[in-house]
Parts: C-alpha cells; sequence; structure tokens
C-alpha cells in the first residue's frame, strides 16, 4: 500500500469491539453508534462518511451497492465502501486488517470493494 491509511465508519450492525480492536492496531475507526447515528438512514450514514473522510464499513450490502451507483451518476465523491457478508469477529477482524494493509484511503476514494477480496 502507498498512500495513507484507511480511516473507517462502521455501520451500526457491525460489531461494535471492531472498532476498538482497529485501533490497537494503530487505525482511525468510528462506530455508527458512537457517533451518535444509528438508526439513520444509509443515505445519511454515507453522507456523513463522506464528510469525514472515512470509508463504509457494512453488511447491509442490498441498499449500499445502489447508494454507491447513485452517488457515482450524482458525481458525488465519498471516501470508500466497504461490503461485507457477516462474519465471525475474529475472522472479520483479520479481513478488515487485511483490507488495511493493502488498499491505502486514496484507492479507496469512490471505490466499492468486498471484504472477501482480502481473505
Amino acid at each position: 500500500m502507498t498512500g495513507s491509511a484507511i480511516r473507517l465508519y462502521l455501520d451500526e450492525n457491525i460489531w461494535r469491539g471492531l472498532t476498538e480492536a482497529l485501533r490497537q492496531h494503530g487505525y482511525d475507526a468510528l462506530h455508527a453508534r458512537d457517533a451518535g447515528r444509528a438508526g439513520l438512514a444509509d443515505e445519511l450514514q454515507l453522507s456523513y462518511a463522506a464528510e469525514q473522510g472515512r470509508a463504509v464499513l457494512t453488511y447491509n450490502i442490498k441498499h449500499f451497492i445502489p447508494l454507491a451507483e447513485f452517488w457515482y451518476e450524482a458525481g458525488r465523491d465519498h471516501a470508500g465502501i466497504v461490503l461485507s457478508e457477516e462474519l465471525e469477529q475474529g475472522e472479520l477482524l483479520r479481513r478488515v486488517l487485511n483490507l488495511l494493509a493493502a488498499v491505502s484511503a486514496e484507492e479507496m476514494v469512490n471505490n466499492v470493494r468486498f471484504l472477501q477480496e482480502f481473505k
């Protein structure tokens, strides 16, 4: 990876403990619940993450793929969207760490990546 580390914004259904686990590895992570943003619409979550320069990590593939397409067509920028199936906590942490080691924040801008790429 060349460039700066991805700053993550974890959607509310992601294991909350992942935030602290990532911080212990030196990464910047913020959970939607810790930001006081639980229960908000996906569009608002992506907008907030974009304003904060954070890539969204979510299990909500069904809603975030169309949202990414809508933003692309509208010419709106975001810091990235990372999509995942629901995973056991240890596996989730391992794959996210693999992603963070392989992809820079600059490479993530306006991109959608699937966590399954980082097994």
